[in-house]
């Protein structure tokens, strides 16, 4: 059964009217309204009868017990009055009733489903399992559909990718008749943006402020749905591309590539793909049949033994940020470099960096990308980084220099100081500098720091080093606006850039391979 799924938005506020308030700011972008009626206050329970008239919307009451991860905790008695007063009064015009009741699959009240039935009101039974079920969801689907009227509704909390990609492969099995597929927690974000492989009939999102609330939850709000991953126009025959990696920021990636597929007129989508092991993320890609996938932290160097083949500069850097499936087989690319060699070319308004000195800040994946390109540019550079031994590997490799990446090699940071390309992730998603600083920084080399805001390492790498103004710096950082680095950078007259530049022409190029096409 291939339905378009319906875009359903929770209401988690403890009034109605609060609820309506949120109801009118989502409203074109959802199909349906779930009432949580369990979120209300005791007083406001006792008028949802009237709510369905006032949303102007289908709506679905839902009353969520605690133990089934909601916060209705008083008794079955209680609850079933509250149902019955919600139903009571049923007007001829039907859309002032509710269209849908969520009832457990072990709560079988035969008047409240024999009044819904009269009312016109659809039956949602509901199957929670906190345990990934080892059954067969399709048989469980069945089961649960007694009177043959029921939408059966299975939600199951997979606790890693690899269960995920068992959920998908049982509930890829046909049915036909309508049901509902819901998968929770820091791993089912696909489960929501991909429901039309599964033929789930409803797809349940959550406000902007709820999700901040609870993040890390696999939570979509249904603007994103639409505007970012293009949630109408998917089907059973999208073509899946996605980003992997642990715990996973996907920042602007999404939107890069689902952008590019709406102005192309493709029938794709780009998902986020949390997993733990990158042999899970290969093996959910080739059970969804995903064809190309961003990888992240911490995957760029894991993945190197799965590839089958690589291009020359993942050889080179010897970090794979791009997989693209080819003949059934993996190919390992890096549109970092490519991205980088862009985007400094452009910040700096240079066709080389000869005779420039450049100092890379960190000793990882990224790190390596940044030296192979300025090892193409013509610079040189020297690698900072806390533990030597790593910066030493880099600099061997690309005929560079390397020092520790702490106050006692201030001089030779100076030196290398035209351009200074921070590579670490110290400094993500701090808004704002740091007010501290200790007595043993105010001086350092006869500088007198006293006047300036000096940062902590936590937060800055170079937390020690004073900009004199002439330096230029990008860091890779690209979910801040402006990092601490940057910040201080920028107040010594320093020009500056994050990594947002380096992100969109990375994406450019992975979309490109994906696809095929220009972006």
């Amino acid at each position: 059964m291939n339905v378009r799924p319906k875009i359903c938005l929770c209401l988690t506020e403890k009034t109605i009217a609060e609820d309506l308030k949120v109801l009118d700011k989502y409203r074109r972008w959802i199909d349906i309204v779930e009432l949580r009626v369990d979120y209300l206050t005791d007083d406001e329970r006792l008028y949802v009868r009237n709510f369905p008239e006032q949303a102007r919307m289908p709506c679905i009451l839902t009353i969520r017990r605690r133990i089934d991860g909601g916060l209705y905790d008083e008794g079955e008695a209680t609850r079933t009055t509250l149902f019955a007063r919600a139903l009571a009064f049923a007007d001829q015009d039907v859309r002032k009733n509710f269209a849908y009741i969520d009832l457990e699959n072990d709560f079988r009240i035969p008047c409240l489903q024999d009044a819904s039935l009269a009312f016109g009101t659809c039956v949602i039974r509901s199957y929670y399992d906190t345990e990934f079920p080892a059954g067969d969801l399709s048989k469980k689907l069945k089961s649960m559909r007694i009177t043959g009227y029921e939408i059966p509704k299975i939600t199951v909390t997979p606790k890693s990718l690899a269960e995920m990609t068992l959920f998908f492969r049982q509930a890829k099995e046909p049915v036909d008749f309508e049901h509902i597929y819901c998968a929770a927690g820091p791993f089912s974000a696909p489960e929501k943006l991909l429901a039309n492989k599964i033929g789930s009939s409803i797809v349940y999102t959550y406000t902007q402020e709820f999700i901040k609330e609870n993040p890390n939850q696999g939570l979509i709000d249904p603007v994103s749905m639409n505007e970012i991953y293009n949630f109408r126009m998917l089907d059973a025959d999208t073509k899946v591309f996605g980003i992997t990696g642990y715990p996973l920021n996907i920042a602007d990636s999404p939107f890069i590539h689902n952008d590019g597929y709406r102005k192309h007129g493709m029938n794709a989508v780009y998902v986020p793909i949390k997993s733990e092991s990158i042999e899970e993320s290969l093996e959910f890609a080739d059970e969804i049949g995903i064809k190309g996938m961003s990888i992240s932290h911490p995957f760029k160097e894991r993945i190197m033994p799965d590839l089958n083949s690589i291009s020359s500069e993942v050889g080179d850097i010897g970090a794979c940020n791009t997989a693209v499936k080819i003949d059934d087989e993996w190919v390992g690319y890096n549109t970092d470099a490519r991205g980088l060699h862009q985007a400094l070319i452009e910040f700096l308004g240079v066709r080389n960096l000869a005779f420039r000195r450049v100092a890379i800040i960190g000793a990882g994946g990224a790190a390596r990308a940044v030296a192979y390109v300025i090892k193409q540019l013509r610079g040189k550079a020297c690698i900072f980084n806390r533990t030597v031994v790593k910066a030493k590997r880099i600099a061997e490799q690309f005929g560079f220099r390397y020092a520790p990446l702490e106050p006692e090699s201030y001089r030779l940071l100076e030196n290398y100081s035209d351009i200074i390309i921070q590579t670490t992730s110290v400094g993500m998603n701090v808004t704002e500098n740091t007010k501290q600083k200790s007595l043993s920084d105010t001086f350092y080399y006869g500088m007198d720091y006293s006047a300036e805001i000096i940062t902590t390492p936590d937060i800055d790498p170079l937390y020690f080093y004073k900009f004199r103004g002439d330096e230029e710096v990008y860091d890779l950082i690209y979910t801040s606006e402006r990092t601490p680095i940057l910040q201080r950078a920028e107040a010594a007259g320093c020009r500056v850039e994050n990594g947002s530049s380096m992100l969109k022409y990375q994406g450019y190029h992975q979309f490109e391979l994906f696809t095929g096409e220009k972006y």
